[in-house]
């Protein structure tokens, strides 16, 4: 019975024992930043097919740092949405957007199902 208690008393002591995780453990120093700077690059596209109604532009230019553009896009009621923006590590993605144009739909159409109602005179 002694020995049953020597174990547990054992156990329990070893368990005690352990450190307790109250901060993440250190690996050592940490790897070397391989951050490169940024390149400057100038870009610049437009399509317009007449035939599917297709209509868009995006030009981008950057100095490295910060970058900024627009692009067009025509969509589906007849409208042009136009995005102006610029981008760093400052102030983040900043968009300003626009619409030419009005909006226009197709009017509705009546339901064409069945036989028309019975006129009672």
């Amino acid at each position: 019975m002694s020995a049953k208690l020597f174990v547990i008393a054992a156990l329990v002591a070893v368990a005690c024992s352990a450190p307790a995780p109250d901060s993440p453990p250190a690996y050592g120093t940490p790897p070397p930043s391989y951050k490169e700077p940024g390149m400057p690059f100038e870009f610049a596209y437009a399509v317009k097919d007449d035939y599917t109604g297709n209509d868009f532009t995006h030009d981008e230019i950057s100095d490295g740092q910060g970058t900024s553009g627009s692009y067009r896009v025509a969509l589906p009621d007849g409208r042009t949405q136009i995005v102006t923006f610029t981008a760093d590590h400052d102030n983040g993605y900043v968009a300003d957007v626009a619409y030419e144009g009005e909006a226009s739909y197709p009017p509705t159409a009546k339901p064409s199902y069945g036989l028309p109602p019975p006129v009672y005179a």
